[in-house]
């Protein structure tokens, strides 16, 4: 790469922004497909004018560039080996029109954000991928995602309302703007009439005219979106359309305006069991005129992928070999329409022989059930798959009469090249499958294997039945070979005009969708190495991305994973020793130090990988020389809390002395707790519930801040507020002694945790009477902790579970007309305490926030302390949300106090709010 390029890259992007070491380029460079490239270059860009800037010195320099948003891609067109433009933090912007008939969004706005924002209005953007909690709009857009109800009526393409848009040379067209649109007509002629003249040339072609409708009355996502030629007669609607499953590959996607579709809020859900695939498909058949919003096919294979999982019927695992079942669902805006056509979709599969069904229905609990059958399909693939292997999903579609005989020749295909543990599933109305199978790329056989597997499909699916290799999920690396096949020469010729009118220098994402290298699928193919057991299954789908608190920092969960594989290859094959100490000593800051091991990425891992636990691991390595002085610590544990509050006590008069010459204290440090003395054990006499009360030490050390409007310590104000409900907190002798062991488990010291859980089973025990009398714990991090590390038999409550559902019922709460911010830790999240918070905070409020794109504050126990830029950089974005508010709250001490910091608003235990506001 040309020095003057790179000189002048330096001199627009901010160094923060700038990567080219090894570790950066690397998992920056990782998304969700079996493809493996890492970029020479990665920028991460925050704004249109860099983007401006940066296609204009490509162009100077004869530089590919890649754009990436969140990098959850399956075809492999969000990898390069030379420049990659990853979206920054600054392209959320939304507006909203007309009472959400329409939404505008820059494209790093996750979907499922979009739909948040537009839930009010009871409205929706049209695409609904899988990875919709992930997945930006820049991507959706630019691979006309869409999924399981969107069709092909409300994907990208059918629902574009307006695009801004900047092409190969740097030009910027907003098709919103009138002056925009006049500007580009004029500066831009010779393009729009070659756009204009391609698409009469198109239209008035018989053959392939009815070629481009037949395609695309079926779900295609295969090559560009010719029909943007055949459907629109101006060419800056013909352009703006080119971009909607461009892939990157003919310009950026600056911003798009949706013409959203309704959210209905009743629907009923049911599962129909056939005996076999072609009644299966009949069925579909019928149910494509019926009000059905969603109809998924699942082959007999899928069904057993999950048969065992908890809480799934029982006769899921005896259904015969050849079975496959539909899971229906309908919608609509009142009941008893629902009810209606429930009973219209009942009627028109009345006359089918069934081996099994769960009727319509709609109980939120059985629904989700029904739905953890479909979704759970997938992971389940990947749960088993063979360490070193990978997990391929593909996706194609049939001809919807045909529809059986496609099911019916892939299981074949499976068979005959020995993919037994292959399964079928899909999006059945538009004949849209998927199929997922797990690949070993580590032999020349192997490879083999998949390239003959292939050719076999791509046979089948695009030439034997006039399918489409791809349904939704971009052609990228893995069908550019089989674009030709499928379109056949003369639409593949033209796609090639369409790419050199748009990008005649071919510096936008080559070798994507398009490609003259016949063996590209077979090229650059990702290698999974067994890195750690932990996190051996995870399949890079990057899922997990934005839960993370470290994610704007230095490395999310997925990139944490990739590293350590590449370092776990390194070491095997003892080659480049130079890279390997390169990203070593890189990981330890940005992989081990600033990982807050918050566990969140679990919750959406696919297949439940908790990176956070490998980072324990790491820490425990690293730290073993420690160990003996961790278990003196654990034994000496009361020392430790009292040298604590001792610290704080110093603090807090150091900050009074020397003011800003203290610089690691602010404002929000606690005081050291006061002292309140419970009972030691329940008063008989009183007439009140007795609870054993376990404080956390964090609770036990710390106090609320200096200035604060209640400087009550915590067991004061829980045991007031218990009382209130009839309930006694009582706390026995030794509490000081006690700790959950999360301080230990957090740093990989497993042996202290260990000693001190042990040691608190056996006095929770004691004074719980074997586990007679509840325990009240005051912290959710201790409770998440604590949730499979002791006695089943202890009736162990978080505070907000016990609040919820015992001492809710019992109070009076009054509303206060100031707003009030709630943070849901990371901990209460895993708790699935979510909805409890919610309620209980809006029970004490006129206007509650919950601030957005905020997951884990990232304070990680005392991270916040010694790691403060993770906790400033988690809660970046908090200020601004939280402005008006008077207070906060949420559940964990150390988290109140990072967010207090970040936000200029003092958060405190809710707790403290529920007993101000009661009587």
């Amino acid at each position: 790469m040309q020095p003057q390029f790179l000189h002048a890259v330096q001199q627009l992007i901010p160094a923060e922004r700038y990567f080219d070491d090894p570790l950066s380029t690397l998992a920056f460079g990782t998304d969700a497909s079996f493809y493996r490239l890492t970029p020479k270059l990665v920028l991460r860009v925050e704004s249109e004018q860099e983007v401006i800037a940066l296609l204009k010195l490509a162009g100077q320099y004869q530089v590919p560039l890649t754009f990436r948003a969140a990098g959850t891609s399956l075809s492999g067109q969000a990898v390069t080996d030379s420049v990659l433009l990853v979206l920054g933090e600054n392209w959320q912007q939304y507006q909203i029109f007309e009472l959400g008939e329409r939404i505008r969004l820059a494209p790093g706005v996750i979907g499922a954000q979009a739909n948040q924002w537009l839930a009010p209005y009871g409205r929706k953007i049209g695409p609904d991928p899988a990875s919709i909690n992930s997945c930006k709009i820049g991507g959706i857009v630019a691979n006309n995602a869409s999924g399981m109800c969107c069709g092909t009526a409300q994907n990208s393409f059918n629902t574009l309302h307006g695009m801004r848009l900047v092409l190969a040379d740097g030009t910027v067209l907003d098709t919103e703007d009138a002056a925009s649109v006049a500007a580009f007509r004029q500066s831009h002629a010779p393009l729009l009439a070659e756009l204009s003249t391609l698409a009469q040339q198109t239209c008035d072609n018989p053959e392939l005219l009815a070629k481009i409708r037949h395609k695309y009355r079926l779900k295609n996502t295969m090559g560009f979106s010719l029909n943007a030629l055949t459907e629109f007669s101006d060419p800056i609607d013909i352009l703006s359309h080119l971009m909607v499953g461009s892939e990157g590959c003919l310009g950026f996607i600056s911003s798009v305006t949706y013409q959203t579709v309704p959210e209905h809020p009743h629907k009923a859900s049911a599962l129909y069991v056939f005996p076999d695939i072609a009644s299966c498909c009949q069925a579909v058949t019928l149910l494509k005129d019926t009000p059905v919003a969603a109809v998924e096919l699942l082959d007999r294979r899928s069904l057993r992928s999950v048969q065992h999982k908890a809480g799934l019927p029982a006769w899921v695992a005896t259904l015969s070999e050849g079975a496959a079942a539909l899971l229906i669902e309908s919608r609509a805006a009142t009941v008893p329409q629902l009810e209606r056509q429930i009973a219209t979709i009942q009627q028109q599969l009345a006359a089918f022989e069934l081996e099994q069904k769960v009727e319509f229905t709609r109980e939120p609990a059985v629904c989700e059930q029904l739905w953890a059958i479909r979704k759970g399909t997938f992971p389940a693939v990947g749960a088993v798959r063979e360490t070193g292997t990978t997990v391929i999903i593909e996706d194609v579609t049939f001809p919807l009469p045909r529809l059986a005989e496609g099911v019916l020749a892939l299981q074949r295909l499976f068979d005959r090249f020995g993919y037994h543990e292959a399964i079928i599933f899909g999006h059945a109305l538009e004949g849209n499958l998927h199929f997922v199978f797990t690949q070993s790329f580590n032999s020349a056989t192997e490879i083999q294997r998949y390239a003959d597997f292939m050719r076999e499909v791509a046979q089948l699916v695009a030439v034997e039945f006039g399918g489409a290799l791809k349904a939704e999920h971009g052609t990228g690396r893995n069908m550019a070979p089989f674009v030709e096949l499928e379109w056949g020469t003369e639409a593949y010729q033209l796609m090639w005009r369409i790419k050199q009118l748009l990008d005649p220098q071919h510096i936008l994402n080559p070798e994507v969708v398009l490609s003259r290298d016949s063996q590209l699928h077979l090229k650059h193919l990702k290698a999974l190495p067994a890195a750690d057991p932990l996190v051996d299954k995870c399949i890079e789908c990057g899922f997990c991305e934005p839960v993370c608190p470290s994610r704007k920092l230095t490395l999310t969960p997925r990139q944490r994973i990739v590293a350590q594989r590449e370092i776990s290859l390194l070491q095997q094959s003892g080659e480049d020793s130079a890279r390997l100490a390169a990203l070593q000593q890189a990981y330890q800051y940005a992989g081990t130090d600033t990982c807050a091991a918050c566990g969140l990425c679990s919750t959406a891992c696919p297949v439940g990988i908790n990176t956070g636990d490998l980072t324990r691991q790491l820490r425990g390595r690293a730290n073993q020389r420690f160990q003996g002085l961790a278990n003196f610590a654990a034994s000496k544990f009361s020392v430790i809390s009292s040298l604590g509050r001792t610290a704080l006590n110093i603090g807090q008069l150091g900050a009074r002395m020397l003011g800003p010459a203290m610089p690691l204290w602010h404002q929000a440090m606690p005081t050291a707790a006061r002292a309140f003395q419970l009972p030691d054990q329940p008063d008989l006499d009183s007439g009140l519930i007795p609870v054993l009360y376990f404080g956390s030490c964090s609770g036990r050390v710390m106090g609320p801040q200096q200035h604060s409007q209640d400087l009550r310590s915590l067991a004061e104000v829980s045991a007031n507020l218990l009382q209130k409900a009839g309930y006694q907190l009582f706390q026995p002798p030794k509490l000081a002694q006690q700790c959950c062991g999360m301080p230990f488990q957090s740093k990989g010291q497993f042996a202290a945790a260990k000693q001190l859980q042990q040691q608190l089973h056996q006095w929770l025990m004691q004074h719980s009477e074997q586990g007679r009398i509840a325990v009240f714990c005051d912290s959710s991090p201790c409770s998440l902790t604590l949730r499979e590390a002791l006695d089943p038999r202890l009736q162990l409550f978080d505070s907000i579970d016990f609040i919820y559902d015992k001492v809710l019922p019992k109070l009076k709460l009054n509303k206060q007309a100031a707003p009030l911010a709630l943070h849901i830790s990371c901990s209460a999240q895993q708790l699935e305490q979510g909805r409890k918070l919610t309620e209980l905070a809006a029970a004490c409020t006129e206007q509650l926030v919950i601030p957005e794109g905020i997951s884990c504050c990232g304070f990680a126990g005392d991270k916040g302390f010694f790691l403060p830029e993770l906790n400033a950089s988690a809660l970046s974005d908090l200020a601004r949300q939280v402005s008006k508010c008077s207070r906060g709250v949420s559940s964990s001490r150390t988290c109140e106090i990072g967010l207090s910091r970040h936000s200029g608003v003092e958060y405190q235990h809710l707790l403290y709010l529920l007993d101000a506001q009661s009587d």
